[in-house]
């Protein structure tokens, strides 16, 4: 259940509200909140007094309905917005990792050159094998900040566990929480402390309600900036990498109140198959695409297959200009 307060309640007296019932306490919209249990489906008789609105839910996917909030959140990404009433569709380019300053400067001088805003590139590499490149860390963080610095663009980096959670806020744009870290609690709850946007891409075996739920632990600790981002799920098909759940996006499209951006690279695994499917995905009205793109992708560190070359990264951009703007989206 969400209950707003009425608004002589102070903002401490909800707090001590918040703590007597079990509810969490935010700050939305300059209303005091409290967000219970779904499994609470009447206001409790010591609080009818005290009640402006409350809205019941079915689950415990609830700041972030449609139920409660029939407008899509809009998210401020450095000098860009998406979601809300905007109709852009951000294109987020950039290698799998950061290897060097020579190939994430590659990579910035690409987007700038198409008039792109948003750079993404792993440092904190969360491998399924312990032999596979971990990732430059910090040193790869400083050299986004410093890309940042030098072109103007907004740095999108993923969180590998909580130990370095603070390094990533400190330095990116937007905090990426993988989808092997969707789970992750402390993720979560430091990402709820902070009002940078988090992207959260979807565990490849989770259900769509697990998915929301994480972003219901960001929201619910007072940060309003969620991006959801589906990325592929693990099915029987062993011809590509994962399987993009476009059915999946439809629903969070048609329930949730929250902006949607689709990784196609991860889904596919192969470059080849990248441009099809960005083009399908941008057809959907989506708020953004993850596309990776790296100098050189034979030679790439990580992911190698799955990353398209700047020649291509380039003319595929030309090809989703023209789908976004029949669905009324513009790419930026």
């Amino acid at each position: 259940m969400i209950i707003h307060l009425k608004d002589q309640i102070s903002a401490i007296e909800a707090g001590k509200i918040a703590i007597e019932n079990q509810a969490f306490h935010i700050v939305y919209n300059n209303k005091n909140v409290l967000i219970t249990g779904s499994g609470l489906k009447e206001i409790p008789l010591e609080l009818e007094s005290k009640v402006d609105q409350f809205w019941v839910f079915p689950n415990d996917m609830q700041l972030s309905s449609k139920k409660y909030q029939t407008e899509k959140r809009e998210v401020q990404i450095g000098k860009i917005k998406i979601g809300g009433t905007t109709n852009n569709t951000v294109l987020i380019g950039g290698p799998c990792s950061v290897e060097s300053e020579e190939q994430i400067r590659e990579s910035s001088e690409l987007l700038v050159s198409l008039g792109l805003s948003t750079l993404r590139g792993g440092c904190y590499k969360p491998r399924t094998s312990p032999y596979s490149f971990q990732g430059m860390e910090l040193e790869g963080l400083k050299l986004l900040s410093k890309m940042r610095g030098e072109y103007g663009l907004n740095v999108i980096t993923e969180v590998r566990d909580a130990t370095q959670i603070d390094e990533i806020i400190e330095y990116s744009d937007v905090i990426q929480v993988g989808a092997k870290a969707m789970y992750d609690q402390g993720i979560l709850r430091a990402c709820a402390k902070t009002n940078k946007p988090i992207l959260i891409k979807r565990g490849f075996g989770s259900t769509l309600q697990e998915f929301v739920q994480a972003a219901e632990f960001v929201l619910s600790g007072g940060n309003e900036n969620v991006i959801l981002c589906e990325r592929g799920l693990r099915t029987f098909e062993t011809g590509t990498r994962f399987t993009l759940d476009l059915c999946g996006v439809a629903w969070l499209q048609e329930y949730t109140n929250l902006p949607i951006i689709l990784d196609p690279s991860h889904a596919m695994g192969y470059a080849y198959g990248v441009p099809s499917l960005a083009r399908a995905c941008v057809a959907m009205g989506i708020d953004g695409l993850l596309i990776e793109a790296h100098p050189n992708p034979k030679v790439a560190k990580s992911d190698a297959s799955q990353q398209l070359n700047h020649a291509e990264f380039t003319a595929l951009l030309e090809t989703l200009r023209p789908v976004a703007e029949s669905v009324g989206y513009k790419m930026i």
